[in-house]
């Protein structure tokens, strides 16, 4: 059964950083695009980030661009976020994703869905 694992979420301040990772297995994962999304209380949860499958495209969310980084090592079946210049309004629960219906910088569906990580940022 394919398992996607999220860690490294918790409490930060406004400005700080964090850094999530994610790691897949019993999938192929050098075959699917991955990603990140988030879902705040009360809200439907919304993309943040794709990264395709070789890792050489990437789509970021406007409220994203400049602060969150993600990268994958194909070697190790694990993809990163890596969070900088936090605000409370990044407060959310932030989910892994696989896909293999991304291309260019539509994410079509979601295959495999993390059981997601708490990033609480405080003011």
């Amino acid at each position: 059964q394919v398992s996607l694992v999220e860690s490294g979420g918790g409490l930060v301040q406004a400005g700080g950083s964090l850094r999530l990772s994610c790691a897949a297995s019993k999938l192929t994962f050098s075959n699917y695009a991955m990603g990140w999304f988030r879902q705040a209380p009360g809200k439907e949860r919304e993309f943040v980030v794709a990264i395709s499958r070789s890792g050489g495209n990437t789509v970021y969310a406007d409220s994203v661009k400049g602060r969150f980084t993600i990268s994958r090592d194909n070697g190790k079946n694990t993809v990163s976020l890596q969070m900088s210049s936090l605000k409370p309004e990044d407060t959310a629960v932030y989910y892994c994703a696989a896909t293999r219906g991304f291309e260019g910088t539509t994410w079509y569906r979601t295959d495999y869905w993390g059981q997601g990580t708490q990033v609480t940022v405080s003011s």
